[in-house]
């Protein structure tokens, strides 16, 4: 008799994952494809839809099919996370009008935001929606596009985020779940939790955006055409989807209150459950993926970007498919501190807490005695500094961590999970499986379905290792530092 699976895909910034997955929790199959993140001018982030977005799910369905003579009819049910929130204009046939423009990272906005603030007035956005308005907020990146784009934001039949336009590709619904249509400010209201143009009519009519919905309702099924493009079976349930944070902290187990996921990726991102609906200025909030829970949530602009980068710009001579671990060989002939160089990590702007996008980075510190891993090292522990801002933040908004959960490829660095591990004097369990969202994505879509329950997810993905914090004075000192340095430079920065 042939298994029931379930598909659970996510398009990340760099790389989309897909995996097949047992109603035990087994990976039956999984395949990945890196695309490219592009940044036409500095602040701007954009993926292609059709290439990435709606492509690679596409070329992932396809390549899981044709793995191990896997029987389409043994698919039980598809979940789909993305990258979020984003925005993309698209008309009535569901052909983008525009680059998909990516989340927080994407700063182009700044002007609408700022127009907004002093139109509404930044408490009231506030609390209406729960969110101040930052980078990661949709509703700036609306007007930006009436503003500067005119002919296509009118042309627009709907504007969606990255999830919808594949769910809705495959389905024909165009919906959104609570999570993400919160990062819509100013247009969500957290108390009614629908959309509203209360605080503003001149951003967009209220009915070109999507149906909201929990994140593991069906959406739909899949199409005749959709069938036919990604070789899944017509009639196929798909779930709503999520953000790809999200799908990732369900992946390794967080469903109590106190729990926090970091996400370790291109950039870190946090998500803490609460019995409430809380707010804080610098950092974010939601409704969570079901009914009557919600979430604190912060992100970095850049993390693994930064890696990227460095590895780019030089590491040129190391092996191409090993450079990474070679980096981290050199980094970890470097001490604690990297020799006393102290990086802020702020490549792209900031995103949570200190909400600047024209946050600079900067390595202080440097003389003529430091090395590439000395470099490299500071690069990883300032991104680990900037982990522990956003902890300290969460706490002293009130919320007590009981549990961090790590995941993400970064989870492999060794360096990186134990500088935050010692720096925030925080332990951090590291779960058997870290696939991430897609994983989480598999179990969504088993619970959508019936399948499972939610208490299931740790027979899935049991506890694989604890990164023990061991404090050390030197984090204290540098970390005192970090902040300092930022605090006396930003009038600086633009």
């Amino acid at each position: 008799m042939n298994k029931k699976l379930y598909l659970g895909v996510d398009v990340g910034t760099y790389e989309t994952k897909g995996v097949l997955v047992d109603a035990k929790g087994v990976v039956y199959s999984q395949k990945s494809l890196k695309h490219e993140m592009t940044i036409p001018k500095p602040g701007w982030a954009e993926h292609s839809p059709e290439d990435i977005w709606w492509g690679d799910f596409v070329n992932i369905a396809r390549q899981l099919l044709n793995d191990k003579d896997i029987s389409p009819n043994q698919i039980s049910s598809v979940a789909v996370s993305a990258i979020g929130p984003c925005m993309l204009p698209i008309d009535k046939d569901v052909s983008p009008l525009y680059s998909g423009v990516l989340y927080g990272v994407d700063t182009r906005a700044n002007e609408e935001i700022n127009y907004l603030n002093r139109k509404i007035g930044a408490d009231k956005i506030f609390k209406f929606g729960g969110n101040a308005l930052t980078s990661q907020s949709i509703g700036p990146k609306i007007l930006w596009l009436k503003n500067n784009h005119f002919e296509i934001y009118n042309k627009a039949s709907k504007i969606v985020t990255s999830t919808t336009f594949i769910v809705q590709k495959l389905t024909d619904q165009c919906v959104i779940d609570h999570y993400t249509a919160a990062n819509f400010s100013p247009l969500y209201n957290k108390s009614t939790l629908n959309w509203s143009n209360e605080l503003s009519e001149d951003i967009i009519d209220i009915k070109k955006l999507p149906e909201i919905k929990w994140s593991t309702e069906i959406a739909g099924y899949i199409t005749e055409k959709a069938s036919q493009e990604t070789d899944l079976p017509k009639g196929l349930p798909v779930t709503v989807g999520t953000i790809d944070a999200a799908a990732e902290a369900i992946s390794v187990g967080v469903k109590e209150i106190g729990d926090i996921m970091i996400m370790y990726g291109s950039t870190m991102f946090f998500i803490g459950l609460t019995s409430r609906n809380k707010s804080n200025k610098t950092l974010w909030s939601a409704p969570w993926l079901f009914e009557d829970e919600y979430a604190l949530m912060a992100g970095t602009s850049t993390s693994g970007t930064i890696t990227q980068w460095f590895k780019k710009e030089f590491a040129k001579d190391l092996n191409s498919d090993s450079v990474f671990e070679e980096l981290t060989k050199i980094a970890e002939k470097s001490p604690i501190g990297s020799n006393n160089l102290i990086t802020l990590p702020y490549f792209s702007g900031e995103r949570t807490p200190i909400q600047n996008p024209n946050a600079c980075g900067i390595i202080f510190g440097l003389n003529l005695t430091h090395t590439r891993g000395d470099i490299y090292r500071s690069i990883i522990e300032g991104i680990s500094f900037g982990a522990n801002h956003i902890i300290e933040t969460f706490v002293d908004s009130g919320f007590i961590p009981k549990k961090l959960f790590a995941v993400g490829g970064g989870v492999k660095n060794n360096i990186w999970l134990t500088a935050v591990s010692d720096i925030s004097g925080l332990d951090q369990i590291v779960k058997t499986n870290t696939l991430g969202a897609a994983y989480g994505n598999s179990f969504l879509s088993a619970l959508a379905v019936g399948d499972v329950q939610r208490s299931d997810i740790d027979l899935w993905n049991s506890k694989g290792k604890t990164i023990f914090s061991t404090p050390n004075k030197k984090y204290s000192e540098m970390y005192d530092l970090y902040k300092s340095i930022y605090n006396q430079t930003y009038n600086l920065m633009g």
